[in-house]
């Protein structure tokens, strides 16, 4: 009994777990873009540490935080092993909520704002460039620590997050600090969409704003990447036309967003990224089987 004890004191207990388990889903969630996948990560890293001799540990978080990237480094891989070939286009899991925001659960997720933007360019990253990065850049883990879980050296490491730094700040545009700025812009652009005005979107709308739509397995066919403010700028006004009547400001990876509702789901939901008072870029996700997933009270039924 008291070797059961001392045992006991050593394992880790739940409600200490957690305490950490919103920082250990934004770690797993950068990794994997995923929600599910991430959610999955962090029980299977519970699972691990309840088997585990925690006593010893003088920095629990970062322990965890390192066990829960590793899981999650481990995942990245063998989805890339199991890939037969790269997906034309692939927009992340995004994190919805009301468009005044105030969900603490989506908060503590999107603390660093991580846009759907920033999101794709991760998902265009190797496994280990990605875990360099996530680590160090978002969660300040030294470098000697993550040079273990990849199996290089410090040196190595830093120069993988190096080289998927240079990536994000090439394709990844800083979003707008101020959410009504953004709203005031996405707002103007939904407007001229809806009246039809082809050269009001173009307005606010870059040369070289990129427009990714992801409709997953099931609806394939509007699976695309437009590139150039006309081309956008035409198909906004045929979606617009469409889906106007359905339409629910949102906020969408902590941006103005919208979420189209119509016939008790979600059919769709839109991220812009705004910079320099334009949009830069606009993520649609249009897969049913991720968008079931969205709780629809906050939106109304779309009836």
């Amino acid at each position: 009994t008291r070797e059961c004890d001392r045992m006991d004191e050593h394992v880790l207990p739940a409600e200490e777990f957690e305490q950490f388990r919103p920082r250990l889903r934004a770690v797993a969630y950068r990794m994997l873009g995923s929600l599910s996948e991430a959610d999955d990560a962090v029980q299977e890293s519970w699972l691990r540490v309840s088997r585990s001799d925690a006593g010893e540990v003088e920095n629990l978080g970062g322990w965890l935080t390192t066990g829960v990237a590793r899981v999650s480094l481990n995942m990245l891989r063998s989805r890339e092993r199991r890939r037969e070939e790269p997906l034309d286009v692939r927009v992340p899991d995004p994190i919805v909520g009301p468009a005044e925001g105030g969900d603490p659960e989506h908060e503590a997720v999107l603390a660093d704002s991580v846009g759907l933007a920033l999101m794709v360019v991760l998902d265009s990253l190797s496994p280990d460039e990605r875990l360099a990065f996530v680590l160090h850049d978002m969660f300040a883990v030294p470098f000697d620590v993550i040079a273990p879980l990849l199996e290089r050296s410090p040196a190595a490491t830093r120069q993988l997050a190096s080289r998927a730094r240079r990536r994000v700040r090439e394709q990844a545009p800083t979003p707008d600090p101020d959410r009504a700025r953004q709203r005031r812009v996405v707002d103007a652009y939904l407007s001229a969409a809806r009246h039809r005005d082809l050269e009001a979107p173009v307005g606010v709308l870059p040369p070289d704003i990129v427009l990714r739509a992801d409709g997953g397995k099931a609806r394939a066919r509007y699976n695309t990447v437009l590139r150039g403010a006309q081309q956008v700028a035409g198909q906004a006004v045929e979606a617009a036309r469409r889906l106007a009547p359905f339409a629910r400001p949102a906020l969408v990876n902590g941006a103005a967003g919208v979420v189209t509702v119509a016939g008790g789901r979600v059919v769709s939901v839109m991220s812009f990224t705004v910079a320099g008072g334009k949009i830069v870029a606009i993520d649609v996700l249009m897969d049913p089987d991720r968008l079931a997933n969205i709780e629809l009270a906050e939106f109304g039924n779309g009836d």
